[in-house]
């Protein structure tokens, strides 16, 4: 079969139907592409919930002999989807192994949200090539947001013929299936669902150390920014029942973790979509915080959805952290209507104005586009003139790249590349002052640290986080790993502190 018969054959397929109450709806065998138009739309059918996850009984050996490794790109969403991934492939039978040579399953969770993250990826499935002709019982699958896009699938079909499988982001508690379907099947397998809507519970999951815990709380975006591929990668937004998080949070705290980070898409949208009661993200706080857990963070958000009860709520301290992450993408209000944004300059000020009155100690992160099409100098410096304004410790800036299929990229990319790289300079030069400037404060201060580990650049090091994210590097014993400190800062540096240790908080001392 020639390529072009190939991607024919394997486009024609059903579209797969809404799964009703009934688990085994998750194991027919329906393979399909996705489609842009469809994942577009947003239908108002009722978001389904199962809680019933298990392993079918046919698939109970399938990994057993066998190892699989997993290459994560993108968000702590991904992160997160590559924990439930190795919990499923685990509950298999199969081993994880990290030498990718080693591996007879090779999975590539990927990142749609800027160019240089897909090109990466098939940077790495050119790599995997050899591998494969060397190896051709290995599995090769390409999964995460990248999959999702209509274009991605398309250039897998014509052009990397080693991948085995693509399946998306709605759909992974539909892995089994799709790895019997490739053992045994001598074409590509495509499982990606354009139209979503359903939460699946009781996935396992495979978590990364026993100190920090990823807990997603919603799935999806309805905001659509005209920049932003994740409403067509993520789908429409999902909450999650509030029982099941505080279930999930409290069996994390039981098992002796010290931090928890709510996921979300747009996290501070969360329960806008339950129709039987009025419950958002400040009622789901106002419960965790009463959870004997030393910390509770959440990640991101947005200022449209940052009302008023969320902040009373973080007001209240305890084991709500005091830095928020949120994202302004520009102080320019025309250049932010341009990015669909739905809010002006005023209003996030007047927002942030709110957040410190309340939480005078509150650490403020965002995210930042530079070059984004029809951007003047002067809607530039809009944006500078808003971070000295808002005094941020950090930032993350990018230089905008167009995402096929978004309203963004119709609009003509008429900054030249040369004023994109002088704009990011110039705001990095500022970002970089203001994140020395908010670490030398620190210097002479006792801070409390969450000590994840030995230093990155020196094992005689060790390393941690205080509630306000900041990175601080001390010497002490390898004992305290997993433990709450207190650290005296001695130096400072742009994006690290250093110090020395002072004391262990007990963990009678911590939490609520």
């Amino acid at each position: 079969m020639n390529e072009d018969q190939r991607l024919q054959s394997t486009q024609i397929t059903a579209t797969p139907a809404k799964p009703e109450k009934d688990y085994g709806q998750y194991f027919q065998s329906v393979y399909t592409p996705p489609s842009l138009k469809d994942a577009k739309k947003r239908g108002k059918e009722e978001v389904a919930y199962f809680d019933d996850f298990k392993i079918d009984p046919r698939f109970a050996d399938m990994g057993k002999g066998r190892k699989f490794y997993i290459r994560t790109y993108g968000c702590q969403m991904n992160e997160h989807d590559t924990e439930v991934i190795a919990g499923i492939l685990m509950q298999l039978g199969y081993e994880l192994t990290s030498a990718v040579d080693d591996a007879n399953v090779i999975l590539l969770n990927t990142c749609a949200i800027r160019e240089n993250a897909e090109n990466k990826v098939f940077g790495e499935l050119g790599h995997l090539k050899p591998l494969k002709l060397e190896n051709p019982d290995v599995l090769i699958g390409v999964c995460g947001c990248m999959s999702q896009e209509e274009s991605v699938v398309n250039k897998i079909l014509k052009t990397y013929d080693q991948v085995d499988m693509i399946f998306g982001t709605h759909n992974i508690h539909r892995l089994p299936e799709i790895l019997n379907e490739a053992y045994m099947s001598k074409e590509m397998v495509i499982d990606v669902w354009s139209k979503e809507g359903d939460v699946i519970e009781n996935l396992p999951k495979v978590r990364k150390g026993k100190i920090k815990a990823w807990v997603n709380i919603m799935y999806g975006c309805d905001k659509f920014c005209t920049y932003c591929i994740v409403p067509y990668t993520r789908g429409k937004e999902r909450s999650r029942r509030p029982a099941d998080i505080i279930q999930e949070v409290r069996h994390l705290a039981a098992q002796g973790y010290k931090e928890v980070t709510l996921l979300g898409q747009n996290v501070n949208a969360y329960g806008k979509d339950f129709t039987d009661m009025t419950y958002g993200l400040g009622e789901l706080m106002d419960e965790l915080r009463m959870i004997d857990i030393p910390r509770i963070r959440f990640t991101t958000s947005h200022p449209r959805d940052f009302d008023d009860h969320l902040i009373e709520v973080l007001a209240k301290g305890g084991n709500l952290v005091d830095h928020i992450h949120l994202p302004v993408q520009s102080g320019s209000t025309s250049m932010l209507k341009i990015m669909a944004r739905k809010y002006s300059r005023e209003h996030y000020v007047e927002l942030v104005r709110k957040i410190r009155e309340a939480i005078p100690t509150v650490s403020l992160t965002t995210d930042i586009i530079v070059g984004f099409p029809n951007e003047t100098e002067e809607q530039f410096e809009e944006t500078l003139s808003l971070f000295k304004e808002i005094g941020y410790e950090m930032a993350f800036t990018y230089i905008y790249s167009p995402r096929e299929g978004t309203p963004a990229a119709k609009m003509e990319d008429n900054v030249p590349m040369e004023v994109k790289k002088d704009r990011l300079q110039r705001l990095n030069a500022v970002v970089n002052e203001y994140a020395a400037a908010a670490m030398k404060a620190y210097e002479g201060q006792i801070v409390e640290v969450l000590v994840e580990g030995e230093s990155k650049k020196n094992p005689d090091v060790l390393s941690g986080y205080t509630a306000k994210n900041k990175l601080v590097n001390f010497v002490g014993p390898k004992a305290i790993v997993g433990k709450l400190v207190k650290v005296k800062i001695i130096t400072t540096k742009t994006w690290s502190l250093n110090g020395e240790l002072i004391e262990i908080v007990s963990d009678q001392e911590v939490g609520v």
